[in-house]
């Protein structure tokens, strides 16, 4: 394990933007840097502990499943080495955290895709039997598999803002009618068969957020990270019972702390314990391991 980095410093390459976990630099006009750090955001703010490792892990279940999917949608990689961009006493800041990618234009919106019914998903269908307007058979139980999975759209928000759901018919009117199809075609395609292989591992999967990008002739491109306990609801196939919320490998472990602890989820967010900066540590690590061995 090595210290943790909250914020990267890279002088050699110009910074374009401190996301809530990347930092993104600028390499040309054709490429960026894109350094994952070890920071965790909950609630959409970035809290002020680091998560050893993570940024590593998140990388490396990101280009485990960008290769593994390459073959329904092309990604943002390039294949160029970071270490190979920055100055010498700057590659321990790169080394298993960075990617080199493709300069696309990001989408304006998040394409989630639910295939279990939890989460916000599980609020909005007790009140009103739908989740983000899409209606439901009656009779589901908490983390009940839906039907097939439904693809609900967000926006993006700045970092400190909430992500707000919106309809297909608000995805098309940004998108286009053409382009939200293509888009809501894809990220089906890729949470079916990531979910099926996750399966055989011992993980469900059930919802993730994906991201697209599209170059300057419009061919679309997966871009910032696939299926990462950041982007993702990972829960053990063996504990999963119909009816409660299982346990997970991803960063509710911190939520479920945040919320025990009574934070109001404005910022400043409180220090996490030790203990709990480990734990998590130890949930991202053994998804990394169960998926990509």
């Amino acid at each position: 394990m090595t210290a943790p980095i909250f914020n990267s410093s890279i002088k050699s390459l110009t910074l374009l933007n401190r996301g809530k976990v990347r930092d993104i630099y600028a390499v040309d006009d054709e490429r960026l840097l894109i350094v994952t750090t070890d920071r965790l955001s909950a609630f959409d703010v970035v809290l002020p502990t680091p998560i050893p490792d993570k940024g590593k892990v998140l990388t490396s279940i990101s280009d485990f499943w960008f290769a593994k999917l390459g073959h329904i949608l092309p990604n943002q990689l390039t294949g160029i080495a970071p270490e190979s961009l920055v100055a010498d006493d700057e590659r321990e800041q790169v080394a298993g955290r960075a990617t080199v990618v493709r300069r696309l234009k990001p989408l304006p919106i998040e394409a989630i895709v639910r295939g279990y019914l939890v989460g916000s998903g599980w609020k909005e269908y007790k009140s009103q039997g739908s989740v983000c307007g899409i209606p439901l058979p009656a009779g589901l139980k908490e983390a009940d598999r839906l039907p097939e999975p439904i693809f609900t759209p967000s926006t993006k928000a700045e970092v400190g803002a909430h992500d707000e759901n919106i309809s297909f018919a608000k995805a098309e009117e940004l998108l286009g009618k053409a382009l939200a199809a293509e888009v809501s075609a894809a990220a089906i395609a890729l949470y079916k068969e990531a979910a099926a292989y996750a399966l055989t591992k011992g993980i469900i999967i059930a919802d993730t957020k994906f991201e697209f990008g599209q170059d300057a002739q419009g061919k679309l491109y997966l871009i910032d990270e696939a299926l990462t306990p950041d982007s993702s609801r990972f829960w053990p196939a063996d504990q999963y019972v119909p009816g409660s919320n299982p346990p997970s490998f991803d960063k509710q472990y911190v939520r479920d702390w945040l919320e025990s602890v009574g934070w109001n989820k404005k910022p400043p967010a409180p220090e996490l314990p030790a203990e709990v900066a480990a734990k998590t540590a130890e949930k991202y690590r053994e998804a990394l391991t169960r998926l990509a061995g």
